[in-house]
C-alpha cells in the first residue's frame, strides 16, 4: 500500500533516469540490449532476471529496469541511500558497494564472475609454468593457484557486506517508490546547490540527505501503512526545504543593476558571497529546515 503524498504546490516532476543527462541512459541501454536479456513480462522464461542499469548519486545509487519497449523506466528497481555521516575508510567501502553489479557467466549452478574465471586461466597458466621453469614444489604452487579464483569469487561478497552496513538499500514496492519521491525533492535540492555556493543551499542539501536516509532505514524496519505519519512529516519538510531553497535560488530585484544613467548600481542589504559557516544548532524547526 502506497503511502498518501500531502498535496503541496513546490512538488517535483518524478525523477527519471540520467535526467541531466540522456545520452549516457542511451549508451547504457544499447549496451544491455546487445549484451543481456530483456525482461518482457509474463512472456520471460520462470526466473528471469531484469538488466538493471545503475546510476550513481551524491547519497547512494538507483537501478533502473530496461523496458522491453526501449521507453523510459518510470519506477526503479532498487534504491540505496549512504550514511551522511561517515568515515574516509567508510566512505571508500561506499563507493566499492556502488560499483556496476558484476554478471555470471555459466550455467546457473555453476556461474562465476567473469573476474574469476579469468583469474583461474592466469593462475593455471602460470602454475604450468611455474612448475617447468622453477624449482617450487607443486605443495606451495597447487594451493596458491587454487586459493586465488576462490578469494576472487568470495572476497567481494565479504566487502559487500560490510560496506552494507553504512547503506540502507530498498527493493522495488511501496518503500522504494516511496523513498524515489523523495529522491526526486533531494535531487531539486542538489540542483540548486550546485548553482549557488550558499551555506544555506549546502545545509538544505546536507538536511535532505539525512531525512532520505532516515527514511530508508525506517522503511527497512517497518511498512509504509504503520508509519504513514511520519512519511508524511518527513515529505512536507522536504518540500519545505525545496521551496526554501527556491527562494534563495532565485534573484531578486536587488541583484539587478541599475540603469539609470549616471547613478551607479544600488548595492544589496544582503552579502552576495557565501554565509559565514556557523556551527548549526542539532535542535529541529519545523518553521525553519535549514537551521535543522
Amino acid at each position: 500500500m502506497t503511502t498518501p503524498t500531502p498535496p503541496a504546490s513546490g512538488s517535483t516532476d518524478p525523477l527519471r533516469p540520467f535526467r541531466q543527462q540522456p545520452r549516457r541512459w542511451e549508451r547504457a541501454q544499447a549496451r544491455a540490449l546487445r549484451g543481456g536479456h530483456i525482461c518482457c513480462g509474463a512472456g520471460c522464461a520462470k526466473g528471469c532476471e531484469p538488466v538493471l542499469i545503475r546510476e550513481r548519486t551524491g547519497w547512494g545509487w538507483i537501478d533502473w529496469t530496461v523496458p522491453a519497449d526501449g521507453s523510459l523506466p518510470e519506477q526503479p528497481d532498487r534504491i540505496a541511500v549512504f550514511s551522511p555521516v561517515t568515515t574516509r575508510a567508510q566512505r571508500l567501502g561506499l563507493r566499492w558497494l556502488a560499483r556496476r553489479p558484476a554478471r555470471r557467466i555459466g550455467p546457473e549452478a555453476l556461474a562465476v564472475r567473469p573476474a574469476a574465471a579469468a583469474v583461474s586461466v592466469i593462475t593455471l597458466i602460470a602454475a604450468t609454468l611455474a612448475t617447468l621453469r622453477s624449482s617450487v614444489p607443486l605443495s606451495i604452487i597447487l594451493p596458491a593457484a587454487a586459493l586465488a579464483p576462490l578469494l576472487v569469487e568470495h572476497l567481494p561478497d565479504v566487502l559487500d557486506a560490510r560496506a552494507s552496513e553504512n547503506a540502507r538499500i530498498l527493493d522495488a514496492g511501496p518503500a522504494c517508490r516511496y523513498v524515489h519521491r523523495l529522491a526526486a525533492l533531494q535531487a531539486a535540492l542538489t540542483d540548486a546547490a550546485a548553482h549557488r555556493d550558499q551555506y544555506q543551499l549546502q545545509r538544505a542539501v546536507q538536511v535532505g540527505h539525512h531525512q532520505l536516509f532516515d527514511t530508508a532505514d525506517l522503511l527497512q524496519r517497518r511498512d509504509t501503512r504503520s508509519v504513514s505519519a511520519v512519511l508524511i512529516t518527513r515529505e512536507r519538510l522536504m518540500l519545505q526545504l525545496v521551496a526554501q531553497t527556491t527562494e534563495i535560488h532565485t534573484p531578486t530585484a536587488d541583484d539587478a543593476p541599475s540603469t539609470r544613467r549616471g547613478r551607479p548600481a544600488r548595492q544589496s542589504a544582503a552579502p552576495t558571497g557565501p554565509a559565514p559557516r556557523h556551527q548549526p544548532t542539532d535542535e529541529p524547526s519545523p518553521q525553519c529546515p535549514l537551521h535543522r
